[in-house]
Order: structure tokens, then C-alpha cells, then sequence
């Protein structure tokens, strides 16, 4: 069950950023265990609970230690995420669920990283072809969320014939809804997992439909 974190958490999370080496971690590493890793484990198992009927969707809790095979001078991650989507080779390229703890806060909602460019053609053809559901389920979204799609842009616009969609054209990647919670009292509660949980809830249309636009 998530209780919430503690202040040893971000202690940790403090620690790690400023003493990135083998060396602290291995001293630090039941800290890792206690205050990190479980209560993420614990948060991803509650968060995953409304999700489970949802075809092939997968739970993922990251671990602290970085692929050896990137070549990182930091052998270690500055932060922990939980990650709800499908079972792909490259997560980047694919819409997912998330959330993340870093030192100075948590976030949670939605992202769409790093799509393949033939995958942002391809929701270029699908809001051509039916512009009126893609923009009904952005309101849809914005109002349930209260919060706006962020995104980052081609730095010359494909050409759109219809002005309604047109700025979507410039969609690039780092496509996301995500809200963001500094660090505090708020995060050290089990009322933390509520909210994330009904964020994620809520997004969920989104996420299906980047999913069935890029298959």
C-alpha cells in the first residue's frame, strides 16, 4: 500500500544527484530500497489498478541504475518513473501513461516523446480524414484536465488546407499533458496516488488515440 513518500526520499534523490558514484550509492543503497523503489513499486501497482482490463497494457517502474551500454558518465538515474502502455521495442516512439519523481517535484499525465516521423504523418492523414473527433477529444481533454496540450514544434510547418487543424501541423514530438507537483507535504501522503490516479484516468482517451493513430 502507498503511504506516500518521505523527506528521506528526496534526501536520497538530493544525495544521488550530487554524489553520483558507486562508491555513495553503495552506502546509501538500502535508502534506495526503502524510501525509492518500494513505495514506486507500491504507487505503479495503485495506479495500474484501472487499467488492467485495458488491452495490453503493461506496468513498468523503472530502476535506479542506467544501461551500461549508453556509455553515461553517471552510472546512476537522477530519478524513478512508472510507466503504463503497451509492450513496445522503443517506448519513446509510443504514447504512455507516466509518472516521475525527480529531486525538486513529481509529475504525472500523459506523453508522447519521441514519435517516429511517419507516425506524426500519419496523424496529420487521421485529422485531415476526421478533424471533428480530434478536435472534440482535445476540449474534451483540456476541459477535464484543466490543463493544455504542450508540444514541441517543426521549425517550418507542414502546409494544412484547413485552417481548424492547421496549427496541429507543426506537432513535432514531446507531446504531453502532464502536471507538475514541487515538492512537500502534498507528495507525503497517500492522497499523492489519488490524484495521479484520476489524472491518468481521465487521459486515457488521449492516450488510445495516439495509439491507434500510430498502431
Amino acid at each position: 500500500m502507498f503511504d506516500g513518500f518521505s523527506p528521506k526520499t528526496v534526501d536520497f534523490l538530493w544525495g544521488i544527484r550530487m554524489n553520483n558514484n558507486r562508491e555513495w550509492f553503495l552506502t546509501h543503497k538500502q535508502e534506495y530500497q526503502r524510501y525509492l523503489y518500494e513505495p514506486m513499486k507500491e504507487l505503479g501497482a495503485y495506479l495500474f489498478e484501472p487499467f488492467r482490463e485495458v488491452p495490453g497494457m503493461q506496468l513498468k517502474v523503472s530502476r535506479i541504475y542506467r544501461d551500461a551500454r549508453l556509455q553515461h558518465p553517471a552510472p546512476y538515474k537522477e530519478s524513478l518513473w512508472i510507466c503504463i502502455r503497451r509492450e513496445v521495442d522503443s517506448w519513446g516512439e509510443h504514447p504512455a501513461l507516466c509518472f516521475e519523481i525527480v529531486p525538486e517535484l513529481v509529475r504525472y499525465g500523459f506523453v508522447l516523446w519521441r514519435p517516429r516521423p511517419e507516425a506524426m504523418e500519419a496523424f496529420r492523414k487521421e485529422i485531415t480524414a476526421r478533424p471533428e473527433k480530434f478536435l472534440k477529444l482535445l476540449a474534451d481533454t483540456e476541459k477535464a484536465t484543466g490543463m493544455p496540450m504542450t508540444f514541441d514544434c517543426y521549425k517550418r510547418p507542414k502546409s494544412c488546407e484547413n485552417p481548424a487543424i492547421a496549427p496541429f501541423f507543426a506537432w513535432k514530438n514531446n507531446i504531453c499533458c502532464i502536471k507538475e507537483e514541487p515538492v512537500g507535504e502534498e507528495i507525503f501522503t497517500p492522497a499523492l496516488a489519488e490524484r495521479a490516479r484520476r489524472l491518468l484516468t481521465v487521459l486515457l482517451p488521449w492516450n488510445e488515440y495516439w495509439q491507434g493513430v500510430i498502431g
